[in-house]
C-alpha cells in the first residue's frame, strides 16, 4: 500500500487582501502554519483561526515554506523589495494553485505563486516568478507574464501577449493579442488595452490611455 504524501507546512506573508485569498487556495498538499507580518500590531493575534508571526519565525522554521503575496495598487512597485527582504531561497517558496482552476500541462509556472478559483492558463502561458493571479482570469496561449506581476479578477490577456516585470493589471481588464506591456506599469481597473503600452506608466480606460508616469 502506497504510503500518504506528507502535508508541507506553509507560511504567508503578509497578512492582507491577497493572504485571505490564499487560504481558499491551500490544497491537502499544504498546512497553513500561519502569517507573518512585519505590523507588530498584527503580530501574537489570532487571524482567521491562525497566529500572526513576525519575520524572527523563518529562523525557528528553516524548513517551511513560504507564499509572499505583497503588493495592492497602491504598493505594487514595492513588490520586489519587499520579497526579497525575506532572503528566502528559492526552493522555499511554494506555488499554490487553487483546484478550480484550471492549467495547461504546457504552461510554465514560476515559484512563489498564486492562482486563484476560476483562473484558467492555456497552452504554453508563462507565468512569471512571485505572481498573483486573482479569480476568473484567462490567461491565453503563449502569453508571458514577468516577474513580481499582479493581474486581477475577471481579466482576459489574449495570446502573444508580454507582461513586463512588476505590473499591476486591474480586475475586469482586458487585452488584446500580440501586444507588449512594459514592466512597473499600472493598468486601471476595467481597461481596454488595445495597443502595446511603455514601461513605468499609468494606463487606463476604454480603449486604455497613458494618463501619468511611474
Amino acid at each position: 500500500m502506497a504510503k500518504n504524501k506528507a502535508m508541507k507546512e506553509l507560511f504567508v506573508f503578509p497578512y492582507n487582501g491577497n493572504a485571505l485569498e490564499a487560504i481558499d487556495c491551500i490544497t491537502n498538499d499544504y498546512k497553513l502554519i500561519g502569517f507573518i507580518d512585519d505590523d507588530k500590531e498584527k503580530q501574537g493575534v489570532q487571524q482567521n483561526g491562525y497566529e500572526v508571526f513576525s519575520r524572527d519565525i523563518l529562523i525557528k522554521y528553516p524548513d517551511v515554506q513560504i507564499l509572499a503575496v505583497p503588493g495592492s495598487p497602491e504598493t505594487y512597485l514595492r513588490r520586489k523589495d519587499i520579497i526579497e527582504s525575506l532572503n528566502i531561497a528559492p526552493h522555499r517558496f511554494a506555488v499554490i494553485i487553487h483546484p478550480r482552476s484550471t492549467i495547461s500541462s504546457l504552461a510554465k509556472i514560476g515559484y512563489n505563486t498564486l492562482i486563484m478559483a476560476g483562473a484558467v492558463v492555456t497552452s504554453n502561458a508563462v507565468i512569471g516568478n512571485h505572481v498573483c493571479i486573482l479569480p476568473n482570469s484567462v490567461i491565453h496561449h503563449d502569453v508571458d507574464i514577468g516577474e513580481f506581476c499582479l493581474i486581477g479578477s475577471k481579466v482576459s490577456v489574449a495570446s502573444h501577449v508580454k507582461i513586463g516585470r512588476n505590473c499591476y493589471i486591474g480586475s475586469g481588464s482586458n487585452i488584446i493579442n500580440n501586444i507588449n506591456i512594459g514592466e512597473n506599469t499600472l493598468v486601471g481597473i476595467g481597461s481596454n488595452v488595445i495597443a502595446s503600452l511603455p514601461a513605468n506608466i499609468k494606463a487606463v480606460g476604454n480603449p486604455a490611455r497613458k494618463i501619468g508616469i511611474i
